[in-house]
């Protein structure tokens, strides 16, 4: 296993473990959320956890689903106790960019309705300033997308639309992403507002103020908790 993955399955088993007996939890998406899930049907085969997730994906859904951890679909519940998910970027105020795997729509509503939202990170996800290394995503509705390039261009960033295998990436909500490229974002909440006023725009990938505890691993496995 690859230190990146030793530190991912680390910070991973470290958040599963804080799910307790009963819990209805939200279930991020992505690569390192991948191993939350295999700690979570472990407890369950092996601990007997009671617990039953809302997936915040199709991916996680089917993960969730072959390794044997119950779901619940977000409109039956009422409050999560705890949402997981993983971070592309995390600033010294807990601030976040996530969105690499183009979810973060989805991933804001089940962290959003959950009492405490735990990431899980490796080490060098830790940033002094959020966007200098990582493009901020920018999920559009398809209809007019250019647009809103253009609308997102003038709060200074350069967006690319996001393509695979040659073709336009499109999310679970039928939307385009546009990879956006700034030179540092010194001010989050500001330029999350910003984006969250222009036509077009369904979401972005800015997190503030949403984490709770942060979940560290480095590449031997050490974790630490950001209270």
């Amino acid at each position: 296993m690859s230190d990146v993955n030793v530190a991912k399955r680390a910070a991973a088993y470290a958040a599963a473990d804080l799910v307790q007996d009963g819990m209805k939890i939200g279930l991020g998406s992505g690569s390192t959320f991948l191993f939350v899930i295999e700690r979570l049907a472990e407890r369950i085969k092996t601990q007997g956890l009671k617990v039953s997730g809302v997936p915040s994906s199709q991916g996680t859904a089917d993960a969730a689903t072959k390794a044997g951890v119950p779901l619940l679909t977000l409109d039956a519940v009422e409050r999560l106790d705890l949402a997981i998910d993983g971070a592309d970027e995390v600033d010294p105020q807990k601030n976040l960019i996530k969105g690499g795997g183009g979810a973060h729509t989805r991933e804001r509503i089940v962290a959003a309705a959950a009492k405490e939202m735990v990431v899980i990170i490796d080490d060098k996800k830790l940033v002094p300033v959020l966007g200098k290394a990582f493009l901020l995503p920018v999920e559009v509705l398809q209809f007019g997308w250019k647009q809103a390039e253009r609308l997102i261009t003038a709060t200074g960033g350069k967006p690319q639309r996001r393509e695979r295998d040659g073709v336009p990436f499109v999310t679970d909500n039928g939307n385009f992403v546009l990879d956006c490229k700034y030179d540092g974002i010194e001010d989050p909440a500001w330029l999350g507002e910003q984006l969250n006023a222009l036509t077009g725009v369904v979401d972005h990938g800015l997190f503030v103020g949403m984490a709770g505890r942060i979940v560290v691993a480095d590449a031997t496995g050490k974790v630490r908790i950001i209270p």
